[in-house]
């Protein structure tokens, strides 16, 4: 993968019908990975390295953005999401890479603003199940 522009990797949510819709005035954007690891280490193991179980544990994504709110219609479908405690449906597009799928639930949604600055929000999602991939 290449030099990309930060700009195309993009959040979007679904529309409710059979589409998705980009996350509206996102400046930053952020994803991550993790994986719990099960310890086996026992008195057995080889030369006193740490085992781990393969396959086990718990797998997570994390996607983050903070931006400026573009319209109407995209700050309530957050803020509705968030205060409905729904879990949805959305994609991680990054470019040259591919499309990452699956519920998330908003878990922070923060606004604040400066005297002489436009207001602002922050985003955090959790997965909330298993996610496809779909290479590029």
């Amino acid at each position: 993968m290449g030099a990309q522009k930060g700009r195309d990797l993009l959040v979007r949510v679904s529309n409710g019908a059979d589409g998705f819709v980009a996350v509206a005035g996102l400046r930053a954007r952020q994803l991550a990975f993790n994986a719990e690891t099960v310890d086996v280490t026992n008195a057995d193991s080889a030369g006193r390295w740490r085992e781990l179980l393969a396959g086990a544990g718990v797998r997570r994504a994390a996607v983050a953005g903070s931006g400026v709110f573009r319209d109407e219609a995209s700050d309530a479908r957050l803020r509705q999401t968030f205060f409905d405690g729904v879990i949805d449906l959305f994609q991680i597009v990054v470019p040259d890479f591919g499309t990452i799928e699956g519920l998330f639930q908003i878990t922070s949604l923060e606004y604040r603003g400066e005297h002489a600055g436009e207001v602002t929000f922050d985003i955090a999602l959790d997965s909330a199940g298993p996610l496809s991939f779909t290479g590029a």
